[in-house]
This record gives C-alpha cells, sequence and structure tokens, in this order.
C-alpha cells in the first residue's frame, strides 16, 4: 500500500513521487490494488503464489484421497462377512459419503475450476448468454467501428478481428466457472500476446501498436463488460458501499483542513471544480477501461488548471493530491471501488504502467486510500472534535473562530461599503444641484448681454453699381462677332 504521509505545519498531505512507484524498484507505478506492485510485478508475483497455492491444495488433496482409500478399503474387508450388523451398514455408507467428499476435493481444487455450485448450476444450461443474446445498440456500434477500423490493416485485420472473436467466446465459457481474478489473467495474457505479434508484423512501431490495442481493448470489453464488471463473485459491491457511507460522514471536511489551494469564490475556478466534479462522476458510465482513465485524466487536468488560476503559476504535485481527494469528497463517485478494480483488472498494462494516465490513476488510488484511513491526526484535530464531527454532534463551520472573524469583517466591510454608498449619493445629488444652478447662471448672463447690447437688422446690400448716376459714360458691352473665312 502506498503510503502517504502529511505535513504537520501546513495542514496538507503530499506524496513523494518515489511513493507512486512499484515497490519492486522497476520503474513503473505501482497501485495499492496489487499491493504496490506495478502490473508486470504483480502478475509475476500472482503466478507465483498461486502456483505454490495450487501445489499446496492439490498436495492436501492427495493426502485425503490416500487417507480415504485406506479407510474404504477397511469397509470392504468388512463386507465379506456373510451378514452385516446396522454398524457395519452405517459404516459402509459413511465411506461411500467420503469416496465422493474426495473426488469433490480434488475437483475444487483443480486450477481449473472454481465456484463449484455455481460451474453444476449452469452444465445443463445453453452456452453464455453473453454470446447468444441480442447485441445491444452501443455494442452493435462498437463491433462496426471495429471492423472499419481493421478494414485498413487488410490481411492482419482479419486475423486481428478472427483471434479477438476466439477470444471472447472462449472468455464466455470460464466467466460461469472461474473467478475475477483467473478473467484478470486471461485478458492480460491476450492483450500481451496481441502485443507481441503486433510488435513484430509492425516491425517495432510502438505507436502503431497501441492505435491497434486501443481498439481490440474497446471491442472485447465492451463486449464483456456486463459479466466482468462488479460480477456477484467478488465483494466489489460491499466496497462500494462502504467507500460511499465512508465519504457521507466525511461531508463536513472543509477546504481549509486538507489545505487545498483553490479559491472557489473565483468564478473560473468554480467552473473548473464543477467540471473536475462531472468527470470524475462520468466514469461510471463508461464500459471500455480506456474510457473510464480519460475522465480521471480529464478530472485531474482541471483540478491543475483551477489551481493554476487561482495562484497564477503553474500547480505542483504537493498541490495536486490533496485537491484531489477534495473533488472525491464533493463527488462521492458511484461504485468508485468497482470502477478502480475494473480499471486495474481489464485495463492495457501499459497504460497503467506509464504515461499521465497512469501518474493521475495512481493519484486516485492514493486519495481513496487516504479518505479511507483518514483521521484526526489527518486534518490537525484533536480526537474528541474529528469523533463529535463523525457523529453529527457538531459542524467545524458553526464553530470554527476563524470562520466567524470572516464574518464579523465581511459585515464591517458591508457597513463601510454602505457610508461610502451615501456619501457617493450625497456627491452626486450636490453635483446636479451645481450643475442646475451653473445652467441659469449662464442663461442669466446671455439676457443681459443680449439687453446689453441690441441686434440691428439692416435692410439686404444693394448691387454694386445702384448708385453710380454716370451710368451713361459706360461703354456699351462687347457684342459676338461673326469673321467669314
Amino acid at each position: 500500500m502506498t503510503k502517504m504521509s502529511q505535513k504537520s505545519e501546513r495542514r496538507g498531505i503530499r506524496v513523494d513521487q518515489s511513493e507512486l512507484l512499484c515497490t519492486k524498484g522497476c520503474g513503473y507505478y505501482g497501485n495499492p490494488a496489487w499491493q504496490g506492485f506495478c502490473s508486470k510485478c504483480w502478475r509475476e508475483e500472482y503466478h507465483h503464489v498461486r502456483q505454490k497455492q495450487i501445489k499446496e491444495d492439490w498436495a492436501l488433496a492427495e493426502r485425503l484421497q490416500r487417507e480415504e482409500e485406506a479407510a474404504y478399503a477397511s469397509s470392504q474387508g468388512a463386507q465379506s462377512q456373510p451378514s452385516l450388523t446396522p454398524f457395519s451398514k452405517f459404516e459402509e455408507k459413511k465411506s461411500n459419503e467420503k469416496t465422493r467428499k474426495v473426488t469433490t476435493v480434488k475437483k475444487f481444487f483443480s486450477p481449473s475450476s472454481r465456484i463449484g455450485s455455481k460451474k453444476e448450476s449452469h452444465e445443463t444450461k445453453a452456452p453464455s448468454p453473453s454470446i447468444s443474446r441480442q447485441a445491444s445498440i452501443e455494442t452493435d456500434q462498437v463491433s462496426r467501428d471495429f471492423i472499419d477500423f481493421l478494414k485498413s490493416l487488410h490481411k492482419p485485420g482479419r486475423e486481428i478481428h478472427k483471434q479477438c472473436r476466439a477470444f471472447i467466446e472462449t472468455m464466455a465459457t470460464k466467466e460461469d466457472h472461474q473467478s475475477v481474478e483467473e478473467l484478470s489473467e486471461c485478458v492480460q495474457d491476450f492483450y500481451q500476446n496481441m502485443s507481441d505479434r503486433l510488435l513484430t508484423h509492425f516491425k517495432g512501431s510502438s505507436e502503431r501498436v497501441e492505435r491497434v490495442m486501443d481498439q481490440v481493448e474497446k471491442y472485447i470489453m465492451t463486449r464483456l463488460y456486463k459479466n466482468v464488471f462488479c460480477p456477484e463473485i467478488t465483494d466489489d459491491e460491499k466496497k462500494d458501499l462502504a467507500v460511499q457511507k465512508r465519504i457521507r460522514a466525511l461531508h463536513w471536511v472543509t477546504i481549509q483542513m486538507l489545505c487545498v489551494p483553490v479559491d472557489e469564490e473565483i468564478p473560473e475556478v468554480s467552473d473548473m471544480v464543477v467540471k473536475a466534479i462531472t468527470d470524475i462522476i462520468e466514469m461510471d458510465s463508461k464500459r471500455v477501461p480506456r474510457d473510464k482513465l480519460a475522465c480521471i485524466t480529464k478530472c485531474s487536468k482541471d483540478i491543475f488548471n483551477a489551481i493554476k488560476i487561482t495562484r497564477n503559476e503553474p500547480a505542483s504535485a504537493d498541490d495536486f493530491l490533496p485537491t484531489l481527494i477534495y473533488i472525491v469528497l464533493k463527488a462521492n463517485p458511484p461504485r468508485l471501488q468497482s470502477n478502480i478494480q475494473y480499471i486495474t483488472r481489464f485495463c492495457n498494462p501499459s497504460r497503467l504502467m506509464t504515461g499521465e494516465d497512469g501518474y493521475y490513476f495512481t493519484n486516485l488510488c492514493c486519495a481513496v486510500a487516504f479518505i479511507e484511513k483518514l483521521d484526526a491526526q489527518s486534518l490537525n484535530l484533536s480526537p474528541e472534535d474529528f469523533e463529535r464531527y463523525m457523529t453529527g454532534q457538531a459542524s467545524p463551520r458553526r464553530q470554527d473562530p476563524e470562520g466567524l472573524s470572516q464574518v464579523y469583517q465581511s459585515l464591517e466591510l458591508l457597513s463601510g461599503l454602505g457610508e461610502r454608498q451615501e456619501m457617493v449619493l450625497d456627491g452626486a445629488r450636490r453635483l446636479e444641484s451645481d450643475l442646475i444652478d451653473w445652467q441659469d447662471g449662464v442663461a442669466r448672463e446671455v439676457q443681459d448681454i443680449l439687453d446689453k447690447y441690441p441686434l440691428e437688422i439692416r435692410p439686404p446690400a444693394s448691387a454694386i453699381d445702384s448708385d453710380n448716376v454716370e451710368n451713361d459714360r459706360l461703354p456699351p458691352p462687347l457684342l459676338p462677332q461673326v469673321f467669314a473665312g
């Protein structure tokens, strides 16, 4: 399990980057669900433990069989007598029952059988209904998209489609009598084998292999989703309810207690917080592990943007985890543990071990683990206050002196704003009165000037030559002349 440290002087939560890596030291991201191992190391560890358990189970079954065979042989010797007493008949019946028990024990410890009662109840039924039932609209669309994608690959595309269909049919026969861990191992083996083949075909082009594997994962997991997501044979649903109940009990945790560097009073920041909550809730509506991871990545990027807007500088990893915890507490995502387990079991392991998807997913697992173990010391509270808040006897919002002081400061500020507003209104009224007086004064001055200097209206001016009495002496006007030419 990833270890998280608290920074008491800052009242925050921080995780060193090395704590997110695989405990085996391979350099990939670990996962609390895998006991701190990465996908590759966990599979190796799980395979080793499983093989050891199988050997021990077989050894136990063989020892029980030898003991029961010896008991059966001794009971057969008693049957050679001419008549059987009631006690000998009881011994014979008991021996037969023990023989049947040995067969049942060996059958139970067989690596290819789990959940015996469930298998027996389905032996007389037709093949799994996941194959014979009418596919949903979403499944049909995914199948058509997968076929269209494979057409561009030509011959390899036909082989990939054939392998995927065969794998789905094989999984349908295993769903009823194998544990979810064994189903997960089958899917991971298929991913690995398919990836190795594609690397050989595409001559090491990891980008093309990744694109094809994304489509393969989408096609396979859409078809298998209803049978492998939160199956009845696991305790995923129980864990979901426990986490939901825990988050509801922590509804009183404030943003200041977690030292979250986000100011929701800023409209842009508030919008980013809402988007992050929406993204993490939307994760439950997706069927493909990669799509669920994409929701986690979008949520995380919204968180980084909210911190960046608040602080006006790029966010750090130490600021990210407390904010992610706060978002999870506010969102209380549905079936959170089931979604984490589903991604862990059936996602392409390369996405979880490296890259931003793996980083954000590992942080989400750490956030959930922190919420499950959150205590008074994590929030710098006394055990008594923590217990009263958890039981609902008190609320930190009503008894926080810092909060009350902020309220008083706000009221004082509002009172000051009211006084300033009255001053502004008085000034506006005085200005209006001054403008009216100035207008009246200007009008009076203009009228006084007009009275003192009245306007004289003269007749229009006559022609220039109207007063010339010597017009007779002027030469005659020039007349046009025509010259013959």
